[in-house]
């Protein structure tokens, strides 16, 4: 591309890594190179399958099988640490036209990646490269950096009568 932009989907409502993926189907569909890097979790998703259907399209997981809801531990930091050099990787290589790095505002807000790094990921991509990074709680100075800014807001969700994840829509 030309120019990539800098692209944020941030906020407490679902739908920010949804958004990440159809964006990145619509890439890979018109012929653009496409990586995402998910960081924080390492379950198996559905999205996972596409890499076998897709030849344009990688996932990557920096992340064990479930989401942190306490501390970090060294396992976490060490996942956090490969995926951010591997985002610092191929966001600069001009190699791929997308890079998506899921629930990267996430590993920022957890500490898991210092700001500092997340801003010289920021700045040091390839000018053609479009970076989208998703998750909660996106830092302001990232919100700055971004050309494009997306806040998910929950109005309604299933959730709240207990309906769990399900294979094919949410997972």
């Amino acid at each position: 591309m030309e120019k990539g932009y800098i692209q944020v989907y941030t906020g407490e409502g679902k739908g920010k890594t949804t958004a990440s993926l159809g964006l990145a189907l619509r890439a890979v569909c018109a012929g653009k190179k496409v990586i995402i890097l998910q960081f924080v979790k390492g379950m198996k998703c559905s999205e996972h399958v596409a890499t076998q259907k897709l030849p344009g399209l990688k996932i990557e997981q920096y992340g064990r099988d479930c989401f942190i809801k306490k501390e970090p531990d060294q396992a976490d930091l060490d996942m956090a640490a490969a995926g951010l050099c591997r985002l610092r990787e191929v966001a600069s290589s001009g190699i791929y036209d997308v890079v998506v790095a899921d629930e990267f505002n996430v590993a920022v807000k957890l500490g898991l990646i210092s700001l500092d790094a997340a801003m010289a990921v920021i700045n040091g991509r390839s000018s053609g490269t479009e970076l989208v990074l998703t998750g909660r709680d996106a830092h302001e100075d990232i919100i700055a950096a971004a050309d494009l800014v997306t806040e998910m807001r929950e109005i309604k969700h299933y959730y709240a009568q207990g309906v769990q994840a399900r294979v094919g829509i949410e997972m």
